[in-house]
């Protein structure tokens, strides 16, 4: 993939719509089986809905990065500045074009961006600890594992519906400024 070509900006409110298609495409149903980032065999139902996407775009020290090519959507991701750290979230890339280094580009990126913008030391982020294959990614860019767990929140079907009952997340970690 043509990485040069990309833009990247936030979100705003008219975005949502297509944000949302765009994670729950990556991650839930047939179509997230095109790419490596599926969740659908650990999660079924909905993965955000139009309301969390537009929280984050709205939310003071927060953002949906919007990542185009050509104007069309291809990814994004969420940040939001917690004090020294940043979190990074809701990260979504069109299951067609997973495998292809772009994520590499996009992490690099908000990363970047959470540095400049906020001046953030850390970036946090949380992976349900089944998707080692995704842990293992995201610790070759260089992210620690902490071993710190939080639970899933299992009863909100905001959120989806595990098919297993031992789901939870990791933290982990990088340092970035």
């Amino acid at each position: 993939m043509d990485t040069a070509s990309l833009s990247f900006r936030p979100a705003t409110p008219a975005d949502v719509p297509a944000l949302v298609d765009l994670v729950e495409s990556a991650y839930r149903g047939d179509t997230s089986r095109a790419g490596w980032t599926t969740e659908a065999d650990l999660i079924e139902g909905q993965r955000t809905d139009p309301q969390g996407v537009l929280d984050v775009v709205e939310k003071p020290d927060s953002m949906m990065l919007v990542v185009e090519r050509d104007d069309e959507l291809v990814a994004c991701c969420q940040l939001e500045h917690r004090g020294l750290h940043a979190y990074f979230g809701m990260f979504a890339v069109r299951p067609s074009l997973q495998g292809a280094g772009l994520g590499k580009v996009i992490i690099t990126e908000a990363e970047r961006v959470a540095a400049r913008e906020w001046d953030a030391a850390e970036m946090h982020m949380t992976v349900i600890s089944a998707r080692e294959e995704l842990i293992a990614w995201y610790v070759r860019r260089g992210y620690t594992r902490t071993g710190e767990m939080s639970p899933f929140p299992y009863g909100q079907e905001r959120f989806g519906r595990p098919t297993r009952d031992d789901l939870e997340f990791e933290l982990l970690t990088k340092r970035i400024g």
